[in-house]
Order: C-alpha cells, then sequence, then structure tokens
C-alpha cells in the first residue's frame, strides 16, 4: 500500500509562506521517499486566496512536484463532500484522508475540535 499525508489548507500556506519549518521538511521528505501529498482542490483554492502573490511561486511547485496528487472536486464529488455538511474545507479534507487512510496535516487542529474524523489521524505542524 501507498502511503502518503493530505495536506489541507492551513498546512499549504504555513509551507509557502514559510511559517512551518515542519512543512517544508515533510514535503521534501515526501519527495525524497516517494510519499504521495493529497491536496483537496478546495484547499488549493482557499490557500491560493489567502496567500500573498509573492508566495504564490511556492504553491505553484508544490502544485508539480511528482509526490503531489490534487482530489478535483468533480460533480461526483462535489456531491460527496456535500453530503458530509459542516465546513466544506474540512469535509473535503476529511474524506480525502478517511478514504485513503493517510493523516491529515494542518496547522490549526482545533477548527477539527467536534468535528466527527472518524478514522482519520489529524497531524498538527509544530
Amino acid at each position: 500500500m501507498i502511503g502518503g499525508r493530505v495536506l489541507e489548507a492551513s498546512a499549504i500556506v504555513a509551507l509557502a509562506t514559510g511559517r512551518s519549518i515542519y512543512a517544508a521538511a515533510l514535503v521534501w521528505t515526501a519527495v525524497e521517499e516517494g510519499i504521495v501529498l493529497m491536496l483537496p482542490s478546495t484547499a488549493v483554492a482557499a490557500a491560493w486566496a489567502q496567500l500573498p502573490e509573492k508566495d504564490h511561486p511556492v504553491l505553484e511547485v508544490l502544485l508539480e512536484l511528482p509526490v503531489t496528487v490534487v482530489d478535483d472536486l468533480t460533480a461526483t464529488r462535489a456531491r460527496t463532500v456535500g453530503a458530509r455538511g459542516g465546513d466544506q474545507l474540512q469535509a473535503h479534507a476529511l474524506l480525502c484522508a478517511q478514504e485513503r487512510g493517510w493523516a491529515l496535516v494542518t496547522d490549526d487542529s482545533d477548527q477539527y475540535a467536534g468535528v466527527d474524523r472518524s478514522g482519520v489521524e489529524v497531524e498538527r505542524l509544530p
């Protein structure tokens, strides 16, 4: 089984802004070890919107890495995410992690308090 991590919006922002050394280490370890990094498309959109333009090139590099896979929000996928209810950024990220049995990497684990995280390990960036 191929292992990986799901990066949600706050983790992507922490990486792109350089706010988290751990996020950068995680990404480069993933490249070296062939660990898949799943990015929900909703998280990519949210991160892009939050980031100042000067940080967009880092996001572009992340998107082009050979270990990066974007979970696109197709019409079918949108219905599945929407059916989970609640905050749709959280729902999409949790669904990606739950389906694959991978940890969800976040810079803000408090946002997942009180949310159904069945079977999902939430890994907070130090």
